[in-house]
């Protein structure tokens, strides 16, 4: 190999995101193996590696301050976890209701943000992994300071290892996350090609349903780019190179709002162009974009400047020569379509020019309003007014926190009614399969234990290949990496590779031997536990909710009509306001998706309104893909009456059906499946002059696609009323 290969294949591997949490989770690892080597107390081995776990499962990407103040505040939460754990635990009653009380608390801290409930998750781990320490000392608490300390000081060791990284690469999850922003950008746009297949009797209803579930990717690659910038931001001035990311998220932003704009229905299109090569080149040109995008996530992860193919302004060209060439055809019945598609043609122009930038975005203008909206509590009261908001039965946070309380305590009940050896895995296992809604529960429930079995079926062929110690040291150090890389996407891996970590570990100063079946039996008995707490119990069925996430999809899109509307009459103004109805818009639209797919891993009973929801999904993005049209076109100057005629008639008039309609599924109330007033709104929007200003019938146009598709909404929610009415 080639010293310029060498180093490609390096600058590669250091941009890969979870390559830099491998090498911090190795050396911390490594260092704590080393040193209970050096020191001949192999003893200390084991609460080191779960100080270290419990503390790399409470980090959250912050500043190296943000994440140094955050290390303090863990490891004082660690210290009393631990400490409360050695002192409660011969008195099981006590004990009990302090671990039912202490695991709704830290629940609920969830509501606070992620980096809150990632501290309070990781604390109530390592207070299980406390309890299976104290449990192999027989139950002893002697030298109560002394496993918590080991405990405690594992967490610091990957916590300072953790803000001096961040300390040094402060910008590297920047990178990261754009890369994956524009990666999903890239995937999204060569999706939407697949809507300009000029085949007759395409399944475009399929098709659009994988582009709503690809948007709800992009939306949740916006949140978490949103996120990570906001830290380096703060509440101060960017420097120059988050400047630089700034403006890259901006463009991605407008790149989003742009991929996801439709201006015309694709069948008609496709009916009345079937013979032309025009849908053909709007194909091929989006498809060159999504590739374009994809190739600008390469740059930016590996940090190489990223060149904007010139061939593209040639495919545009191609397609104005294709729309002329009609143009000049004068097919009366193509008017209204062609119209449509030269609009489509100066939003794939508007595309180029904004890939185009990308190649040096410090060119780019300070955006006028650069705000970025911080969810996060800033101080005590409003922690308590969130908190408070959350305390109540209807709260998805709140019903979890009963939920987990009451099966940890079941667990524990457990344990100590059939002296269950190794018992305390039950907790664990319980803890880590229990999660806030069904789906999630028994997707993870099968995972845990295929993963445990694997794990242990592996660990008995290793035990026998390798006994020797040190050879036994490497594969616990090995396991523990295998984890952490996998734990977010592959689980069934992570919980093999924790399982072998574990019994290796335990194996090097005792008799891993003896773990094989109660590991198992634990790992069954808590994963039952865990799932017939999530069934029984508060049960979040999403098919009781779906009502309300629909409700809430049309709310945040008549908002978001609102805000354009607003655009067009004052002018347009990437302000936070309008950008933040934009972004709950597609929020609200992946958070459907979300819901969607749960309620199909539910027992039948409950997903029977699966299939209206899914068609509802695919009417409800064709809508938001209407309206990214309209608001795609911001720019274009209306005269003074056009403004009050379609600002403050049309557009308000389609924002007052659209939250008729919401407020009705919210409410579980009658909806009228017909409207005249909206079929009369709709008939007057489509009867355009031929002399009409151009920048009018655009808008009109899009208004126009809009109000009928109020029409089906009406009759899915109608229809999806009445059935819940009658259950």
């Amino acid at each position: 190999m080639s010293s310029t290969s060498f180093k490609q294949s390096m600058r590669r591997l250091w941009a890969l995101d979870k390559f830099s949490y491998s090498v911090r989770v190795f050396i911390a690892l490594t260092g704590s193996m080393a040193l209970c080597w050096y020191q001949d107390e192999m003893t200390l081995l084991i609460p080191l590696f779960l100080g270290i776990i419990a503390s790399a499962l409470a980090e959250t990407d912050d500043s190296w301050q943000g994440r140094l103040n955050a290390l303090a505040v863990t490891l004082v939460c660690f210290s009393i976890a631990a400490l409360s754990v050695e002192l409660l635990f011969p008195y099981p009653w006590v004990f009990a209701i302090a671990l039912a009380l202490a695991s709704f608390s830290l629940t609920m801290l969830g509501a606070l943000g992620e980096r809150y409930g990632a501290i309070a998750s990781a604390t109530l781990i390592l207070s299980v992994y406390t309890m299976i320490g104290v449990d192999q000392r027989g139950g002893a608490v002697t030298d109560f300071w002394h496993e918590p300390l080991l405990l405690v000081a594992g967490a610091a060791w990957y916590g300072v290892l953790s803000v001096l990284w961040q300390a040094l690469f402060s910008n590297q999850p920047v990178q990261q996350s754009l890369a994956r922003l524009f990666r999903e950008l890239g995937r999204y746009l060569k999706l939407k090609s697949s809507l300009f297949e000029p085949i007759r009797q395409l399944d475009v209803e399929a098709r659009r349903l994988e582009l709503a579930q690809q948007n709800g990717r992009v939306v949740a690659a916006l949140n978490a780019a949103k996120e990570i910038i906001l830290h380096r931001v703060g509440n101060g001035r960017p420097g120059s190179k988050v400047s630089r990311y700034l403006k890259l998220y901006f463009l991605a932003q407008d790149i989003h709002e742009r991929a996801s704009s439709s201006h015309y229905p694709y069948n008609a299109l496709t009916d009345a162009f079937f013979h032309s090569d025009v849908l053909f080149r709007c194909q091929r040109l989006l498809r060159q974009q999504g590739k374009a995008c994809q190739t600008l996530a390469e740059s930016i992860q590996l940090r190489q400047p990223f060149i904007y193919d010139d061939s593209f302004a040639e495919a545009l060209g191609d397609l104005n020569a294709s729309l002329e060439h009609l143009r000049i055809q004068s097919n009366p019945a193509w008017r209204g379509l062609l119209r449509s598609l030269r609009a489509l043609a100066a939003n794939l122009s508007t595309l180029d020019r904004l890939l185009g930038d990308a190649s040096n975005p410090d060119a780019l203008a300070d955006a006028t309003d650069s705000n970025l909206l911080d969810r996060a509590p800033r101080n005590l009261k409003e922690m308590w007014t969130r908190l408070r908001t959350q305390l109540t039965p209807t709260s998805l946070l709140f019903r979890h926190a009963l939920r987990l309380s009451l099966a940890l305590t079941i667990g524990y009940g457990t344990l100590h009614a059939i002296h269950a050896s190794q018992g305390y895995w039950i907790i664990l296992t319980t803890l880590f399969v229990c999660q806030p809604s069904y789906g999630a529960t028994r997707r993870k429930l099968g995972q845990r234990i295929v993963g445990t079995a694997i794990g242990l079926t592996v660990a008995w062929a290793l035990f026998d290949l390798f006994p020797n110690p040190v050879v036994q040291s490497l594969f616990a150090i090995a396991a523990g990496l295998v984890f952490f890389i996998n734990r977010t996407t592959r689980y069934t891996l992570a919980t093999a590779a924790i399982t072998l970590m574990v019994l290796f570990c335990f194996n090097q100063v005792g008799d891993g031997y003896g773990l094989f079946l109660p590991r198992l039996f634990d790992t069954l008995l808590g994963s039952l536990i865990a799932g017939l707490a999530v069934f029984l119990f508060l049960p979040d069925w999403q098919g009781r909710r779906l009502n309300k996430v629909l409700a809430n999809t049309l709310t945040c899109n008549s908002i978001y009509l609102r805000q354009i509307m607003q655009q067009y009459a004052a002018g347009k103004s990437d302000d936070l306001a309008y950008r933040l109805a934009r972004r709950n818009a597609h929020n609200a639209d992946a958070a459907l998706s979300t819901t969607l797919a749960n309620m199909l891993m539910e027992p039948g009973h409950f997903r029977k309104e699966a299939d209206v929801g899914f068609r509802f999904l695919v009417l409800s993005h064709t809508l938001l893909s209407y309206l990214s049209g309209l608001g795609a076109h911001r720019e274009t100057q209306l005269p003074a009456d056009v403004r009050e005629h379609l600002i403050e008639g049309a557009g308000n008039s389609l924002a007052a059906s659209i939250d008729e309609i919401a407020s009705g599924l919210a409410n579980k109330q009658p909806i009228a499946i017909q409207s005249d007033a909206e079929e009369g709104l709709a008939a007057e929007l489509e009867q355009m002059p031929d002399e009409i200003d151009e920048a009018q019938r655009l808008v009109q146009t899009q208004l126009a696609l809009i109000c009928r598709q109020l029409g089906p909404l009406r009759t899915l929610a109608a229809h999806l009323i009445k059935d819940t009415s009658a259950a």
